[in-house]
C-alpha cells in the first residue's frame, strides 16, 4: 500500500512538472541543450583525419592526451566539435572569481547586485571564449608533436 503510495506521488509529480508553464519551458530548454551537446560531441570536425587521431589517442592512454580524452568522455580521441567540453567555462569562471578579490571594478561589481553579475557572466563568456582558442591551440601543437 505504501509502495503505490509513493508511486502515485511519483507520476503526480511527473504529471505537475509539465502543468506548470515556466517549469516546462526550463526542462525543454534543458533537454535541448544535452541534445545539442551530445550531437556535437558526435559531430566531427573538419580537416582533423579522425582515424589517424585515434590511432595515435590510443597509444597515448597513459599520458594527459588519455586523461583529457576521459573528462570529455572520448569526444578528443574522436575529434569532435565539443571536444574542450565545459572545461574552458569552469576555468574562466575560477579565474573571473579570483581577479573578484583583486581588481577593484570586479568587486564593486560583484556588490552591485544582479546588474553586475550580469556583467560578470558576460565577461565569463568572453574568456570562456579566449581560453577555447588558447587551450584548443595548444592542444593541436600537442597532437602536432606527437
Amino acid at each position: 500500500m505504501a509502495e503505490r503510495n509513493v508511486f502515485q506521488k511519483f507520476t503526480d509529480s511527473l504529471r505537475n512538472m509539465w502543468s506548470i508553464p515556466e517549469l516546462k519551458k526550463r526542462l525543454l530548454f534543458t533537454i535541448g541543450m544535452l541534445a545539442i551537446y551530445r550531437f556535437g560531441g558526435h559531430l566531427p570536425t573538419p580537416g582533423v583525419d579522425a582515424h589517424a587521431l585515434g590511432r595515435v589517442m590510443a597509444s597515448q592512454n597513459n599520458t594527459v592526451f588519455g586523461l583529457y580524452d576521459l573528462f570529455v568522455g572520448g569526444s578528443f580521441a574522436r575529434a569532435t566539435m565539443f571536444a574542450l567540453g565545459i572545461m574552458p567555462y569552469i576555468s574562466a569562471s575560477i579565474i573571473l572569481q579570483l581577479l573578484t578579490v583583486v581588481i577593484p571594478h570586479l568587486e564593486r561589481l560583484s556588490k552591485e547586485g544582479e546588474a553586475g553579475r550580469r556583467k560578470i557572466t558576460q565577461y565569463t563568456r568572453y574568456g570562456t571564449l579566449g581560453l577555447s582558442l588558447i587551450q584548443g591551440l595548444f592542444i593541436s601543437m600537442g597532437i602536432e608533436k606527437i
